[in-house]
């Protein structure tokens, strides 16, 4: 068996040459200046969305009052019943597309039946990548066209469901491949059946990852506005049940007061914009508190 001198450890540690040293100096370059081309449009555009509507996001009548009777030139009015819709339809959308991406995930990854979990994964795949207004025409095809419903808002959130299943599934199943197989095994080594260890093992030493995956999938389907246009009609008056009556959301609001072209409209629109990010921000906020203080303590 070969010994290092203390020569070759020296050489080992030599200082870098000139000419990595230029080098290693350059890719540092680099990759801070791809960093600052990528952060500047994000704080452009967040600039730009806080600057043009933070005038109504402070006004407490933003938030609990709707745009019930107010015109096309009138100033004011209020985000409520947008804020309400937009809530319900993710939130039905969510109880619905968290358990099955959750069990899809853990199917993937403790299960070894390739018979199914081949299927599986390739149309997890496919589903990632299906565009919004695909799956509103479907549920559209599905709910309204072929069993006679009317829009409504819980159509939408099936069309939302099916943009959110995908995304948990990858999210559950990269974080439970991270949990080390010795956990697993030392589980099985004292008797515990799969189904316990699953529980109170694999799904506790990932719940912060998993709580993650789903956050993105919240994020990824809060600002869709393609199955809005086509599944529901918008309204300036509250609706709080999702299985009747046109409803209103914060995309669609967008939407509709942008196309007013006056400043009363406009500013509503960014305003609407403003609150949709600082939703998404306080449910993200909140998803690291939750997964900070669950899980396996140390």
């Amino acid at each position: 068996m070969s010994t290092q001198t203390a020569g070759d450890l020296t050489s080992s540690f030599a200082p870098l040459s000139g000419a990595r040293k230029f080098r290693n100096q350059l890719v540092r370059v680099l990759v801070y200046l791809a960093f600052i081309i990528a952060i500047i449009p994000l704080a452009w555009v967040l600039f730009t969305v806080v600057t043009k509507g933070i005038g109504l996001v402070l006004s407490l009548d933003w938030w609990t009052e709707s745009q019930r009777n107010i015109g096309p030139r009138d100033y004011g009015g209020g985000a409520g019943a947008a804020i309400q819709g937009s809530l319900i339809q993710v939130g039905i959308a969510a109880l619905i597309a968290v358990p099955i991406g959750v069990l899809g995930g853990i199917f993937l990854v403790e299960y070894s039946d390739k018979k199914l979990t081949r299927p599986m994964s390739f149309m997890t795949d496919i589903l990632t990548g299906i565009p919004s207004i695909v799956s509103g025409l479907f549920i559209y095809a599905l709910l309204i066209t072929t069993l006679g419903l009317q829009r409504m808002g819980f159509a939408v959130s099936l069309a939302l469901t099916l943009l959110m299943i995908p995304v948990v599934v990858r999210g559950t199943e990269e974080m439970l491949r991270i949990v080390p197989n010795e956990l697993r095994e030392a589980s099985y080594a004292l008797g515990v059946p799969r189904y316990r260890t699953i529980l109170k093992v694999v799904i506790p030493t990932a719940i912060s990852g998993i709580i993650t995956a789903v956050m993105l999938g919240v994020a990824r389907i809060m600002g869709e506005t393609a199955p809005l246009l086509i599944l529901v009609g918008y309204t300036a008056s509250y609706n709080a049940n999702p299985f009747s009556g046109e409803q209103s959301a914060l995309p669609l609001m967008i939407k509709v007061e942008y196309g007013n072209p006056l400043p009363p409209g406009q500013e509503r629109a960014w305003a609407a914009a403003l609150t949709l990010i600082l939703i998404v921000l306080v449910l993200n906020i909140g998803a690291r508190l939750i997964s900070r203080y669950s899980g396996v303590k140390k």
